[in-house]
C-alpha cells in the first residue's frame, strides 16, 4: 500500500472525531514494529487468526481471562469514567471494558492501522469507544485527559527508551488521583519452569522482553513524574505482574 493510500485508510479507520485532543498528524510506524512484529500485528491474515480469546488463553498459559478480569476490577470504581487503552488488545478485553464502563467513554490508541481496523470491526455502531492512530510514546492528548489508562502487555514489546516514554505519556494524560494500570511479564520465581523455558522463545520472537522482565517497572519512572505505586500483584509463579500507579 502506498503511503497516501495507507493514510487514507487510516483516516477512515480510526474514527478520531471525538478525540480528547486536536487533530494530529498520524505517526509513521516505528521501525521496531516493522522489523520485529510485522508477522504478529501488521499482516491482516495473521492478526485475524490471533484475535481470538481461545488463542490468547493458550498463549498466556490459561491466564488471559484471569488477567482480563484483573483489568476490569481495576477500573470498576464507577461506570462513567473516561478511560484510555494504549494499544489494541487481541481478544475481547476492549469490548468487556467498554461494556463495564457503561455511560463512560473508552478511547483506544494504536499506531498500526491493521490493529485499529480489526478492533473497529468488533465494535457496534453505537459503541462508546473512540479509536485514534497514535504512538504510545507521543499520545498527543492533553494533560490529565483521562480517569484511567491501561497498558496491557505493551511495554515488553517496545525498546527500553520507548518503554520509559510510553509510561511517562500514560502518566501525563492521566488525571491526578486516576490510575495507570500496567499488566505485563516479569521474571518468575526460580522454581517456575518457564523462567528457563521462555528465554529462547523471547530471543526469537520478543527481542525486548528479556531486558524488560529483569527490571522492576518502577525503574522506568522518571523522578519528575511524581508517580506513586498504589497496588502490585503477580500471578503464575511471578511470570505476570500488575502494577497500578497514580500520578
Amino acid at each position: 500500500m502506498s503511503p497516501a493510500a495507507e493514510r487514507a485508510a487510516t483516516l477512515g479507520a480510526t474514527g478520531d472525531v471525538a478525540s480528547s485532543a486536536p487533530a494530529v498528524a498520524h505517526p509513521a510506524l516505528p521501525d521496531y514494529l516493522e522489523r520485529h512484529y510485522r508477522w504478529a500485528y501488521l499482516e491482516p491474515r495473521n492478526a485475524r487468526l490471533f484475535d481470538r480469546p481461545g488463542f490468547l488463553q493458550l498463549l498466556l498459559f490459561g491466564f488471559y481471562r484471569r488477567l482480563s478480569d484483573a483489568v476490569l476490577r481495576s477500573f470498576a470504581a464507577n461506570d462513567r469514567q473516561h478511560l484510555l487503552q494504549v494499544g489494541c488488545v487481541y481478544g475481547d478485553l476492549t469490548l468487556r471494558l467498554a461494556r463495564q464502563n457503561g455511560a463512560g467513554r473508552l478511547d483506544v490508541a494504536d499506531v498500526a492501522t491493521v490493529q485499529l481496523d480489526l478492533l473497529r470491526g468488533k465494535l457496534s455502531p453505537d459503541s462508546p469507544v473512540t479509536l485514534h492512530r497514535r504512538d504510545a510514546t507521543d499520545l498527543a492528548f492533553a494533560d490529565a485527559s483521562f480517569d484511567g489508562v491501561l497498558l496491557f502487555f505493551l511495554l515488553h514489546e517496545i525498546p527500553p527508551a520507548a518503554q520509559r516514554r510510553a509510561l511517562a505519556e500514560a502518566l501525563r494524560v492521566c488525571r491526578p488521583g486516576g490510575r495507570v494500570v500496567v499488566i505485563d511479564y516479569q521474571r518468575p520465581h526460580p522454581l517456575q519452569p518457564l523462567r528457563w523455558l521462555l528465554p529462547p522463545l523471547f530471543r526469537w520472537l520478543e527481542p525486548f522482553a528479556l531486558d524488560f522482565w529483569t527490571r522492576p517497572l518502577t525503574t522506568l519512572l522518571d523522578a519528575p513524574t511524581g508517580a506513586t505505586v498504589v497496588a502490585s500483584r503477580s500471578w503464575f509463579g511471578g511470570l505476570y505482574r500488575q502494577v497500578t500507579l497514580t500520578p
